[in-house]
């Protein structure tokens, strides 16, 4: 049975990304240090457990000893968070990502697969594709496309099989804690609260459902193919005041609607060309904003 070290398995991608893994067969080790991550999101599964930060180099090489594959899920995730502490965001995505390369290295692991997003890529216009040169706005941006960097490079001078994933909006079971659009909706959804939105609400993201991009990072840990990037997305463009109109007439609640100041750092539009990774994964989104979002509020509302 192979076995793979999922790094932030206790975050909302890792409660996903584990269950699915465990469904395959392969066996599981979690390195999580539990700043955002929910012990009660891996409660009773039949995993490894490493309580640690990726900052500790001794431990991460502890970690990924034996396994056959990493997925990289750890990571300062919050763009206004950046903002106010880049330096912290550095440290936690960029020595974060490069100590785990270099464990892996020195193991020999033949697998790396790294979550990104399109924050490195900044001021370009949609849609996001793997051609367009990046010209982030944000510190997460810059610390996310150093990560990128790093992974192609160790592919480049020591022939690590990475990949690198760029992950649009996610939704979906397991985002309680986190800070995303649809998550904070459902929330306040559920304690009668308006929906905040920042700025004008025309912004608009590529909202996919977190069982698809689990299945994109499952064929990039199977796939042969290396030193490569991706974008994970829909292709489908959604203002957030679309998507609270949707999420009311789903819930069947008469929301209200609230503005406040747009967010230092967040990109106006944001959509994804997906073609590479449907020609070369063959892998293609399944789930309609519909069905995921009906999915994920019935979580929400399982786990009130």
């Amino acid at each position: 049975m192979k076995k793979v070290l999922v790094t932030g398995g206790a975050g909302f991608i890792g409660a996903n990304l584990v269950r699915l893994l465990l469904a395959k067969g392969y066996a599981v080790r979690v390195l999580d240090n539990f700043v955002t991550g929910q012990r009660s999101y891996l409660a009773g599964l039949p995993i490894e457990l490493i309580e640690g930060d990726i900052l500790v180099q001794s431990l991460v090489e502890t970690a990924v000893r034996g396994v056959s594959g990493i997925i990289h899920l750890a990571a300062q995730t919050s763009v206004p968070d950046s903002v106010t502490d880049p330096v912290y965001d550095c440290q936690q995505n960029v020595l974060g990502t490069l100590n785990l390369l270099e464990a892996c290295r020195k193991a020999s692991v033949p697998r790396f697969v790294f979550a990104s997003s399109n924050a490195p890529l900044g001021r370009q216009l949609p849609p996001a594709h793997e051609e367009q040169a990046p010209l982030p706005i944000s510190p997460y941006g810059a610390s996310k496309l150093a990560g990128e960097g790093y992974c192609l490079a160790y592919h480049g001078s020591w022939g690590l099989g990475t990949i690198v994933l760029r992950f649009a909006n996610l939704y979906g079971p397991y985002s309680r804690h986190t800070q995303g659009v649809i998550a904070q909706f459902c929330q306040a959804i559920l304690e009668k609260r308006p929906l905040t939105i920042h700025g004008d609400g025309q912004q608009t993201r590529d909202f996919i459902y977190v069982a698809d991009l689990c299945r994109a990072i499952l064929l990039a840990l199977q796939n042969n193919i290396s030193g490569e990037l991706f974008q994970i997305a829909t292709g489908t463009e959604t203002s957030i005041l679309m998507l609270a109109n949707q999420i009311s007439a789903i819930t069947r609640q008469n929301v209200q609607v609230t503005h406040s100041a747009r967010r230092t750092g967040d990109i106006v539009q944001n959509y994804s060309a997906v073609s590479k990774a449907k020609n070369l994964l063959g892998w293609q989104p399944i789930t309609s904003l519909e069905d995921g979002l009906s999915k994920t509020w019935h979580w929400f509302q399982a786990n009130a």
